[in-house]
């Protein structure tokens, strides 16, 4: 018995020392992590401003040295349709004999509101009563004011005066004085003054340009 033990003893201590090297357990782990797709978003690029195309120029006659209301209207009657110097000439020829190119003149030449004249008044000196109250019936349809330049404009060409000369207006190649006999159907001057004069300064002013 005494020899059992004695065999015995020594395995006994080979083994513990053997398991006293060895882990316990394994490591403990965090388990891996599951293969993820992640969409990536581009940066939006930024907006490049790409500024509207330039509108091709045209050529249209311009006044040399005159004011806003006649370039003004120089450029209404050319979009009329009426692209002669000498037509155009001769509107602004009338026009100046009859007011100056100002608005809101009353027959003897105070400035003043339309509603204030009670005669002879604008651009063309509408005298005539069913002329002067056109004016001011055709300022309240369209809601602009019978004392600037563009509401005279645009109801000069609405008149059956102007209606019955526009297109012998448009046509081309005529002198100033065969202008100016229309003109006359138009505004029915009683008095002619200077306005053949100022047609012929005008013509001359009046230049091409690429606008």
């Amino acid at each position: 018995m005494q020899q059992f033990f004695t065999v015995a003893l020594p395995f006994l201590a080979s083994v513990t020392t053997n398991v006293a090297t060895l882990p316990l357990f394994p490591p403990l782990t965090a388990p891996p992590v599951p293969f993820s797709i992640i969409k990536e978003f581009e940066t939006p690029t930024a907006t490049k401003e790409v500024a509207p195309p330039e509108k091709p120029k045209e050529k249209r006659l311009i006044c040399k040295g005159c004011n806003e209301n006649e370039n003004a209207t120089l450029a209404y009657f050319q979009d009329r349709g009426i692209k002669d110097r000498n037509a155009l000439a001769t509107i602004m020829g009338n026009i100046r004999q009859e007011s100056t190119f100002v608005p809101n003149i009353c027959e003897g030449g105070s400035r003043t509101s339309y509603g204030n004249c009670w005669r002879g008044y604008g651009l063309i000196q509408f005298t005539s009563a069913n002329r002067y109250y056109g004016l001011g019936a055709f300022a309240k349809k369209i809601g602009g004011n019978p004392s600037t330049t563009d509401t005279q404009l645009q109801y000069i060409t609405t008149e059956p005066q102007w209606k019955s000369i526009e297109n012998r207006m448009r046509v081309s190649g005529k002198s100033i004085d065969r202008y100016m006999n229309y003109a006359y159907e138009w505004i029915g001057w009683g008095h002619h003054g200077a306005r053949t004069q100022y047609a012929y300064d005008y013509a001359k002013r009046l230049v091409l340009a690429d606008v």
